[in-house]
């Protein structure tokens, strides 16, 4: 799947990404562009191990010109928030963002703040360095709705970056084509786009299959089958479709399921292919072909569609 696919789908499906590449490869630039094409308030949030979880939900500060305790907002209450190298802050503080990306909200002091809508996170972290780095909790990690390697571009693509960056920052010309509310709008006619009842438990089917893998302590989640619908459901309306396909549930299976699977440790890849064991198990559960295994599967559909 292209990287457009995956950044228009940011926009279709309001939720937490994860970015897990080297360091140079754009990320920060493709998280400004976003917010400069949508229109949106944006923060970015560089983790530290020193970072306090106050300094990204904010604090209340005694006002001696008022008399009173006020608000002051972290950097999180925004529209599009980049938490850059997350897994460089302590567990407290990552801990920090969990109702943030579960529930849309976040407490200080009692008091519950809303954050805006729409909502989204991307938090990037580099898989070469470990030093002065500290594991994301399982629970954090679970709530991440997909997991991406953007990787190197392909030689035209670097050739053309450097032309656009020759005489000026591109970004400073973008304008927006789009509105909050336009996003908004589209999150809730991506939930319109059908899946039919044989889809639906083929993706069930998938997510349950990590589960009992001979090689996997924790299988993915409830939260992971309803992601990987909502994500589906996106995929299929920005290809222009008004129904899922099998080919729309495979291919997100693995950004989908891989980080939500623990491996055992007889099951675990060497430490130097990270990540290796967990993408062959999603791909693996994704590899059953409906096509074959459900004759007629599309006529369902399309039969569905115009009842």
């Amino acid at each position: 799947m292209r990287l457009s696919s995956k950044r228009w789908q940011h926009c279709s499906a309001a939720a937490t990404y994860w970015w897990k590449t080297c360091p140079g490869i754009g990320k920060t630039t493709l998280a400004r562009s976003l917010a400069y094409s949508l229109d949106c308030d944006f923060r970015r949030i560089q983790f530290t191990p020193d970072l306090m979880p106050s300094d990204i939900t904010g604090i209340h500060y005694y006002n001696q010109r008022s008399g009173d305790f006020e608000f002051r907002p972290g950097p999180v209450i925004s529209q599009i928030v980049l938490a850059d190298e997350i897994n460089r802050a302590t567990p407290r503080t990552q801990s920090a963002l969990l109702e943030a990306m579960g529930e849309q909200q976040v407490t200080v002091d009692q008091e519950t703040v809303p954050l805006p809508v729409p909502f989204l996170v991307l938090a990037t972290q580099n898989p070469i360095e470990l030093e002065g780095t500290f594991p994301l909790p399982e629970a954090q990690i679970d709530r991440f709705l997909l997991r991406l390697r953007l990787g190197y571009p392909s030689e035209d693509d670097e050739e053309a970056m450097l032309e656009r960056f020759e005489t000026a920052d591109p970004l400073s010309s973008l304008k927006p084509v789009a509105t909050a509310e336009d996003v908004v709008r589209i999150q809730q006619m991506v939930r319109r786009v059908y899946m039919d009842p044989v889809l639906r438990n083929y993706l069930m089917q998938l997510t349950r299959a990590t589960r009992v893998h001979p090689d996997v302590e924790l299988g993915a989640s409830p939260r992971a089958t309803l992601g990987l619908y909502r994500c589906a459901q996106a995929l299929a309306g920005i290809r222009g479709q008004e129904y899922v396909t099998p080919d729309d549930i495979k291919s997100l299976a693995t950004p989908a399921l891989a980080h939500r699977i623990i491996l055992k440790r007889h099951g675990a890849p060497p430490r130097t292919q990270p990540g290796v064991g967990d993408r062959r198990v999603a791909g693996g559960a994704a590899g059953a072909d409906l096509e074959e295994s459900v004759p007629g599967w599309g006529s369902t559909v399309r039969g569905a569609l115009r009842n």
